[in-house]
Parts: structure tokens; C-alpha cells; sequence
């Protein structure tokens, strides 16, 4: 399978989500199982249908994190040279050159982006757009609205 690009960050957050539905999540739903269980004919019980259907996406959940984590290569920025290109895990600021707008976008992987936190995926057109790129490089986004050119200000990697 093919390596998933993540930030240490990244993978942190997924261990410590995996680490939350095993030892928290899982027995609560084990819990609640048993309790429903208790209450009788199992056929006509929605609190026990309620428990198990909860129970498979918890599992489902933590199947696809393991998965996601063994196939992760994770990437750490800051112990990179920082050589001015745009690369992942790297923050950049951009400027719209009609605008004159600036944003600043930290490159990561897809499980990890926000928008409103201003992190990117690296698949997504933007990123793609700018990778490879330095410092006062130009480059020109196709929108639905037109196409829109920006310029690199500033890459960080922190």
C-alpha cells in the first residue's frame, strides 16, 4: 500500500485518538452492551441494536487508524535545512497579487487539514500548486471563478 504522508503532529493526534476509543470508548460500548443485554428479548431492544451499531463504527474507527498509522511516513519540517522551497509540513505565506491579501498555510497531510485553521491538504490544488516553489516564485491557481495568481512570501518550517 502506499505510504500516507503525515506531519508528527498528525500522528500524534491519530495515536492519541486510537488510544481513546481502546482503553475509553471501547468499554463504555462493552459496558452499555451489557447493561442492554440485561433488559430482555435482544430482538425488540433498540438500547442493545443502539450499542452494537456503536460498537461497529468504534471498531471500524480503529481499524482504519492502525491502518493509516502503519502506512504513515511521517515527515518532520523542522529537522530539515529550510532552503526557501515549498515543500510538506512547510508554512507559507502567500500573497493575491490582484488583492494584495495575504494567507498563511501550513502544507499537511489529508487527515489533518482544517481550513479554519489554515492547514491544507497536500493534495489539494493549492498545495499542489505551490510545491516546489520559493520564496517571491509566482504561480497561478485555476478557481472556478477564473484563474488567480498569487506569489510565495515567506516558507517556514516549523
Amino acid at each position: 500500500m502506499n505510504q500516507i504522508p503525515m506531519t508528527v503532529k498528525g500522528a500524534e493526534a491519530l495515536r492519541k485518538e486510537l488510544e481513546h476509543l481502546k482503553s475509553v470508548k471501547r468499554p463504555q460500548i462493552i459496558a452499555a452492551i451489557a447493561d442492554a443485554r440485561e433488559h430482555g428479548d435482544l430482538k425488540e431492544n433498540a438500547e442493545y441494536h443502539a450499542a452494537r451499531e456503536q460498537q461497529g463504527f468504534c471498531e471500524g474507527r480503529i481499524q482504519e487508524i492502525e491502518g493509516k498509522l502503519s502506512n504513515a511516513q511521517i515527515i518532520d519540517v523542522t529537522k530539515m535545512p529550510n532552503n526557501g522551497r515549498v515543500i510538506f509540513g512547510a508554512t507559507v505565506t502567500i500573497e493575491n497579487l490582484d488583492t494584495e491579501e495575504q494567507v498563511t498555510y501550513r502544507i499537511v497531510g489529508d487527515d489533518e487539514a482544517d481550513i479554519k485553521q489554515n492547514l491544507i491538504s497536500v493534495n489539494s490544488p493549492i498545495a499542489r500548486a505551490m510545491i516546489g516553489k520559493e520564496v517571491d516564485d509566482a504561480f497561478v491557481l485555476r478557481t472556478p471563478g477564473g484563474e488567480v495568481d498569487y506569489e510565495i512570501c515567506d516558507v517556514e518550517y516549523k
